[in-house]
C-alpha cells in the first residue's frame, strides 16, 4: 500500500497514476510494498527530522526511513516541497519533474541502491532516468 501524507499545503495531482508508478517501478526491481508513505512537508519540517534523527545540520530535498525487510519494502519518504522547488530551478527543471525523480530516488533507496559513491551515484540515476522515462 502506498499512501500520500501531507503536512504542508502542497496536494500531489494524479495520486493514482503517481501510486501506480512507484508500483511499477518496485515490481520492476524484484521487490514487493508492503507499506510505503510518502510525506511531503516543507524544509523547516524536514530540517528538524534531519537534525533529530540523522544528525545532519543541513537542508534536504528527501528523506527515507527504510523499515524493509529483504524484498518486502516498508517505510516512510520525507519531502520537503520548499526544497524540490528550489532544487528544479537551479536545475532548470519543472517542479513536477524534480518531484518525481525525488519521489523515485527515495523508492529506489528501498529497493538496495546507494549513493554515496561516484559509482553508486551514476547507478542511480541511470535507474531514476529509466524509471522517470516509463512515467507517461
Amino acid at each position: 500500500m502506498i499512501s500520500f501524507n501531507y503536512e504542508n499545503d502542497f496536494t500531489l495531482p494524479n495520486e493514482q497514476k503517481i501510486s501506480d508508478w512507484i508500483e511499477q517501478v518496485v515490481t520492476s526491481e524484484e521487490c514487493e510494498i508492503t507499506e510505503i508513505n510518502y510525506i511531503f512537508c516543507d524544509d523547516e519540517y524536514l530540517h528538524k527530522l534531519n537534525v533529530e534523527f540523522l544528525d545532519h545540520d543541513t537542508l534536504t530535498d528527501v528523506i527515507g526511513f527504510d523499515y524493509s525487510i529483504g524484498k518486502n519494502l516498508q517505510g516512510d519518504i520525507y519531502i520537503s516541497t520548499e526544497r524540490v522547488a528550489d532544487n528544479a530551478k537551479d536545475l532548470g527543471l519543472t517542479f513536477q519533474d524534480e518531484l518525481h525523480r525525488v519521489m523515485v530516488h527515495g523508492i529506489l533507496h528501498f529497493c538496495g541502491y546507494k549513493d554515496k559513491s561516484e559509482n553508486e551515484a551514476l547507478i542511480m540515476r541511470g535507474k531514476e532516468d529509466d524509471h522517470l522515462n516509463s512515467l507517461s
